[in-house]
């Protein structure tokens, strides 16, 4: 179980405190799921750097390629990382009759960019656990990993490298600790793709 203190840092020598104010939102009073990402940038230093800009958003939790883990962000405090969400009910099949109804007519909108808009915009007043945990009630870990594009890939899209051994084994450690310390359980610890509109590659090698 994981000590934090009253500002809702880590007081554990296996975590590095190195908190970034201009990724704090207001207070979170509840978690109730994790989200694991990857950065797409090569470095943690370039995350430390896109983190320092006013306004900036970024996870609670940073694992560099070594392994090692920083806190980025109170535990306290909502950071902006999971960004548009999907719909619950219709990825698992259990809307109501009525929701289903809605959902398949926003979700046959054309334009990618608006569909995504109107799904979210359809799910994030919902309470949970009738959507997914987002930014409001969940702690995201980022892992350093670079998205590179692809030669072959005509639609441009990138590939996430690989999560290495030491990173995933700092990431099964620190998901354990925290869903014990913040009674979250483990069906609710999703890699960001699951509950939203990112590319499928990203964390899709993260183990926990």
């Amino acid at each position: 179980m994981l000590v934090i203190s009253k500002q809702g840092h880590v007081e554990m020598t296996r975590i590095k405190v190195k908190i970034f104010p201009k990724i704090e939102r207001r207070r979170m009073d509840k978690v109730n799921g994790i989200v694991v990402h990857q950065t797409g940038g090569p470095t943690i230093q370039s995350t430390f750097h896109s983190y320092a800009h006013e306004g900036a958003n970024g996870a609670h939790f940073l694992i560099d390629k070594d392994g090692t883990i920083y806190q980025t962000a109170s535990l306290y405090c909502i950071t902006n990382h999971v960004g548009r969400l999907q719909s619950r009910c219709f990825i698992t099949k259990k809307c109501t009759a009525t929701e289903l109804q809605h959902v398949t007519t926003l979700e046959k909108i054309k334009s990618t960019v608006e569909k995504a808009r109107a799904v979210h915009n359809n799910e994030y007043k919902k309470n949970f656990p009738d959507r997914y945990p987002w930014n409001v009630d969940s702690i995201g870990i980022e892992i350093v990993g670079m998205a590179y594009k692809e030669i072959h890939n005509v639609q441009g899209e990138k590939t996430y490298e690989s999560v290495n051994e030491q990173q995933n084994s700092s990431l099964t450690w620190l998901i354990a600790e925290l869903t014990v310390t913040l009674k979250v359980s483990m069906t609710e610890i999703y890699r960001h793709p699951h509950i939203g509109r990112k590319n499928e590659t990203e964390a899709s090698t993260a183990k926990w």
